[in-house]
């Protein structure tokens, strides 16, 4: 049974999670560290959604977490997902962001639960949309969004990298 909580601390077990599950989201990225994550769930726009297996808990144990990483009472954390929220003059804007499922959890529901979590929070919280980006790669992610009813939109999606040189 999957459970999923808004992160109220950046506690070891929620940072231990975060380092363990950022590679298997992105190859290239930077661990975050204690204050990264601190800074994640002290910030007004930003909701980080963690997920929880309890039968994960009993079957897998161990093999669910990284060394040092603690269990909670409903189980390991086994994916989370980045709400966030920001207010511009056209409205409020809801974006999920960094959404990643354990391997070894995958295909349990657990970004389903993560993903009607996330909008059921922008609903509550005023937004009329929310959005994502999923590479076409990920045909899993793509196929449960789309069974969630996000649609895809004609759009170009434009990233300036600040830390190419100039």
């Amino acid at each position: 049974m999957v459970s999923v909580s808004v992160a109220s601390e950046a506690d070891s077990e929620l940072v231990a999670a975060v380092r363990r599950l950022v590679p298997q989201l992105s190859t290239s990225a930077v661990l975050p560290g204690a204050g990264e994550v601190s800074e994640i769930v002290a910030s007004p726009a930003t909701l980080l959604l963690v997920a929880r297996d309890r039968a994960l808990r009993s079957v897998e144990g161990e093999a669910a977490r990284a060394p040092g990483e603690g269990e909670g009472r409903d189980g390991p954390i086994v994916g989370m997902l980045t709400l966030v929220l920001f207010r511009l003059p056209t409205g409020l804007r809801a974006w999920i962001e960094d959404v990643v499922v354990d391997t070894g959890a995958r295909g349990r529901g657990v970004g389903e639960a993560l993903t009607h979590a996330a909008v059921g929070l922008a609903r509550a919280r005023g937004a009329a949309t929310v959005d994502l980006t999923s590479r076409p790669s990920r045909e899993a992610a793509n196929r449960l969004y789309q069974k969630l009813g996000f649609e895809c939109r004609q759009t170009n999606v434009y990233r300036y990298d600040l830390r190419r040189a100039e």
